[in-house]
């Protein structure tokens, strides 16, 4: 009830705001003179730069054939998109379809590049100087400002049309403190232990080796090019060590962040208290831009890396996802377990020349020195599954003496790239324990996956990377949405297009998956989705995303940003705004 009283004194604060009603476009005389961006790409250091699609030069009148070719040979590499300010992993987010703009490298050259929704000018920051003098001019124009980490967004928040970008994936460092003591803890603070300080734009699989040079262990993501600081840590987290040690966010014990009127604050459980509360959890690009972030590291542990495959002939008939509901009822004595990691289901293969349905496993079993209890633990759940007529097991746990280890033999920690640069868009949903393991709740969720029209080879991820420690942290203060500390699965499912696709297929591919979302939902209203990976036109997102934190951030938000300078699709005050965050509405 308080904070629904906050929340409403926050929107009447903002309503009375004297802000002009719409940012600032080329068009208008308002827009910034050339001399103006000399101006401010001298203050930054020469770091500004013009920017245009990076299919730019694959269509007329620009067209450069040979270069166009070159750059095509690295289109589907996340490690090369991250490093275009013209570019963002998912394509589909690079477009402006109701302008009708595109820029894809394998549509018609004959017909010109839209600017679409990548951003005209470009801070390529390296200093935390840089983003300053980048948000006190968007702030002093009217300009639509956005943040690019390194692209790696499903909801299209990296991007925005007529936009000034602050790109910070040149800003990589990592560091190392024994004992970590906050800024402004008492004196006679013992300090949080070891940690790893990470800036903006330093990415998992960076981060991972030099935390396992130090024989530490910090929860991270799977995904390799991720900027950890970015919206991965600000949404949440999730991570495969998270039965573990919870979620990444949990883990944040302090941020330095560069708020709406340029200055650079220290976040942490000791000052700026409410906007530390909504860093961890309460989404990326709209509090401010974070310039580093301090994790809690661990001391390494051994682990042991479970492969499993089950496959079965594949037939409309088969008993399939009686399979997939057996195994989903173990979820939640998997999470206790402290085993964590992904579940691919392909309901029809025909890879080699085979048409079969395919459960596949890459789970880790944590702080376990030895196979043997896992073997004896997936024995158990894999018993009734070998019964069913016609279904292979394959199985094979392997100890190490490190979580790195158990996870590099898994998901490749150390990998440079991730395959991205196609038109993608998400399901996703979270899952309870309780509902899992409840009489019938496997079977239900089981039969909902099925009604799911599948393509050959298309599958749905299940992440196992909840419960464990993720629910045993549901006190510590956070904007995490709290039916996190309730959940078993974080269920994901794709659908793409083409880049030749029309403007009708695309809607109806959208339609398509906003009606599977709803199923979903009707399974447990009272769950949520993940905000980094959900559906991009999630309706009722306050809720899906936050939960009951929603109106504590809506309130944090207009006291940090009242006039609106960091807006993000689906992201806390973005429904004060237009789509594209142009115009209040």
């Amino acid at each position: 009830m308080f904070w629904s009283l906050i929340f409403l004194a926050a929107t009447a604060a903002a309503a009375a705001i004297d802000t002009p009603s719409c940012r600032c476009t080329p068009s208008q005389p308002c827009w910034p003179s050339d001399q103006k961006w000399q101006t401010l790409n001298e203050s930054v250091s020469g770091h500004l730069i013009t920017v245009r699609p990076v299919a730019w030069p694959c269509h007329d009148p620009t067209l450069d054939p040979e270069r166009c070719q070159a750059l095509s040979a690295f289109k589907i590499y996340s490690s090369w998109r991250r490093e275009q300010p013209g570019a963002l992993q998912y394509p589909n987010w690079e477009a402006l379809p109701s302008a009708n703009q595109s820029c894809y490298f394998d549509t018609d050259p004959s017909v010109p590049c839209g600017q679409g929704r990548i951003s005209e000018y470009s801070v390529v920051a390296e200093t935390v100087e840089d983003i300053q003098a980048a948000v006190r001019f968007a702030r002093d124009h009217g300009l639509r400002l956005v943040v690019k980490n390194t692209g790696h967004d499903f909801l299209g928040r990296s991007a925005a049309p007529h936009s000034l970008q602050i790109a910070t994936y040149k800003m990589r460092g990592i560091s190392f403190s024994e004992n970590f003591v906050p800024k402004g803890a008492p004196r006679q603070n013992q300090g949080v232990g070891s940690t790893v300080t990470i800036q903006a734009g330093a990415v998992l699989n960076e981060i991972y080796q030099a935390v396992q040079k130090k024989g530490k262990m910090a929860v991270l993501g799977g995904a390799h090019t991720v900027g950890a600081a970015g919206g991965y840590i600000q949404g949440g987290g999730h991570s495969p060590i998270g039965a573990w040690k919870g979620m990444a966010s949990d883990n944040a014990v302090e941020f330095e962040v560069i708020t709406a009127d340029g200055e650079r604050v220290i976040a942490n459980q000791y000052q700026h208290r409410d906007l530390f509360w909504a860093l961890r959890g309460g989404g990326g690009g709209t509090f401010g831009i974070v310039t580093r972030v301090t994790l809690r590291t661990f001391d390494e542990k051994p682990a042991v890396a479970v492969n499993m495959t089950v496959a079965m002939p594949w037939s409309p008939n088969s008993s399939y996802w009686d399979i997939v509901a057996e195994f989903s009822s173990q979820v939640p004595r998997l999470n206790d377990e402290l085993c964590s990691g992904y579940l691919f289901m392909l309901p029809k293969d025909e890879a080699n020349g085979l048409n079969i349905s395919v459960l596949q496993g890459t789970i880790a079993c944590l702080d376990q020195s030895t196979a043997k209890p896992v073997d004896q633990l997936f024995d158990s759940i894999l018993a009734p599954i070998r019964s069913h007529p016609g279904v292979t097991v394959l199985y094979n746990a392997t100890a190490y003496p490190t979580t790195y280890g158990a996870l590099n033999s898994l998901i490749m920690l150390g990998a440079e790239s991730d395959i991205t640069g196609g038109p993608v868009i998400l399901g996703s949903r979270l899952i309870s324990r309780d509902f899992l393991r409840s009489s019938d709740g496997s079977k239900q969720f089981a039969h909902t996956l099925s009604q799911l029209p599948m393509d050959n080879g298309a599958a749905i991820l299940a992440h196992l990377i909840a419960g464990g420690q993720v629910q045993k942290n549901a006190h510590i203060e956070s904007a995490l949405n709290p039916v996190w500390r309730k959940t078993g699965l974080h269920i994901v499912w794709t659908r793409s297009w083409t880049p030749r696709a029309s403007e009708k297929e695309i809607h109806a591919v959208k339609q398509q998956v906003s009606r599977e979302v709803e199923v979903f939902r009707a399974l447990e209203p009272e769950m949520g989705a993940y905000l980094n990976e959900a559906y991009p036109y999630e309706e009722d997102f306050q809720r899906s995303f936050w939960g009951e934190n929603y109106g504590r951030l809506y309130a944090i938000k207009q006291t940090v940003d009242p006039r609106g300078l960091f807006i993000a699709r689906k992201g806390v005050g973005s429904e004060d705004w237009d789509e594209e965050g142009f115009c209040r509405v």
